[in-house]
């Protein structure tokens, strides 16, 4: 008798993760079946705003729906992270998340999120490396003498971003500690304003994104020294990286991907990952992603997600270092 019932209870138990197997399955087959939006936390006319509209056109063509962008800025994308975290996980409200949405995750804990753990992370998008300008009545044309300029007047160089926690503003930490080198930062209310302060002599070398630098550099009104990425970029073929330049090892760039809510089922994350790696690796996304200053990029869920967490112990450790605290 009682070997019945443990058999009764295996037979009910087998049918129950059935049961879930064949929603998720089912799930899969009969997504999408309605419009699909992306959040994303900077306001219309951005760069990542473009980028997001450029990946959603070309979804669209691929899922056969509508795919429609939604911005919704503020809290350095925090915002549209929570908006995201708890919508229905039915794979129809998509994250772009950014590098300032990892950096938040690092520097603020009450978050009412965890990047970790309340999102599934589908796949990288693009990333966005910054480049270091300086100043043309700067004496320098390389970043080994700019270094060593600094070290000769320690204290004395300044260099700005779009405000305290910025990327742009860690990407100058990560510069000072690898080039052990006491520069001063100085915060602005946002890149353009860093952009202008930098091309008026106001400071002496900042570290934008490349479309924030580039109508600068054309006009002449600032010099490059050297990109932050691993590898030299295709807008700047001529520009060389801070790891060739002077700092072995140095890469720093901005990642942006997307995710769901965590609860989202398998299935649909894997079917909106290939239709992803499909869309970005097309000639024409790539160029059209080149244009906006980042290069294409794709990725498997696990190697974002394991991106996702390298970075935030990174990230995590440089402000701590650089002694940086939530407004």
């Amino acid at each position: 008798m009682r070997n019945v019932r443990a058999n009764i209870l295996l037979f009910l138990a087998a049918a129950v993760a059935g049961d879930g197997l064949a929603v998720g399955e089912a799930a899969a087959q009969a997504y999408p079946n309605k419009p699909i939006r992306i959040i994303t936390g900077f306001v219309a006319g951005g760069s990542t705003d473009v980028i997001a509209r450029l990946v959603g056109q070309k979804l669209s063509e691929s899922l056969g729906q509508p795919v429609v962008v939604e911005n919704r800025p503020g809290a350095s994308t925090a915002i549209a992270a929570e908006r995201v975290a708890t919508s229905p996980p039915d794979g129809y409200t998509l994250f772009l998340a950014a590098a300032s949405t990892t950096i938040q995750s690092a520097l603020r804990k009450n978050l009412p999120y965890d990047l970790e753990r309340s999102f599934a992370h589908v796949s990288v998008v693009a990333v966005g490396p910054f480049v270091l300008v300086v100043h043309p009545s700067l004496p320098v044309h390389s970043v080994k003498e700019l270094i060593a300029l600094a070290r000769s007047q320690p204290g004395k160089l300044n260099y700005g971003s779009p405000g305290t926690g910025s990327v742009n503003h860690l990407a100058g930490e990560l510069f000072k500690l690898g080039a052990k080198v006491d520069i001063v930062h100085v915060p602005y209310k946002g890149s353009a304003e860093s952009s202008v302060a930098n091309a008026a002599g106001e400071i002496a070398l900042s570290f934008p994104s490349i479309p924030a630098a580039l109508p600068l550099l054309e006009a002449r009104r600032l010099t490059a020294l050297a990109v932050t990425s691993i590898s030299r970029v295709s807008v700047l073929p001529s520009v060389p990286t801070l790891d060739e330049a002077a700092l072995p090892g140095f890469n720093f760039a901005g990642v942006l991907g997307l995710c769901v809510p965590a609860a989202v089922p398998k299935e649909i994350v894997t079917q909106l990952n290939a239709a992803i790696v499909k869309v970005v690796n097309t000639a024409e996304m790539k160029e059209a992603i080149r244009k906006q200053g980042f290069e294409a990029q794709s990725s498997t869920p696990e190697h974002y997600t394991t991106l996702i967490q390298n970075d935030l112990v990174k990230l995590t450790k440089l402000i701590k270092i650089a002694g940086m605290k939530a407004d």
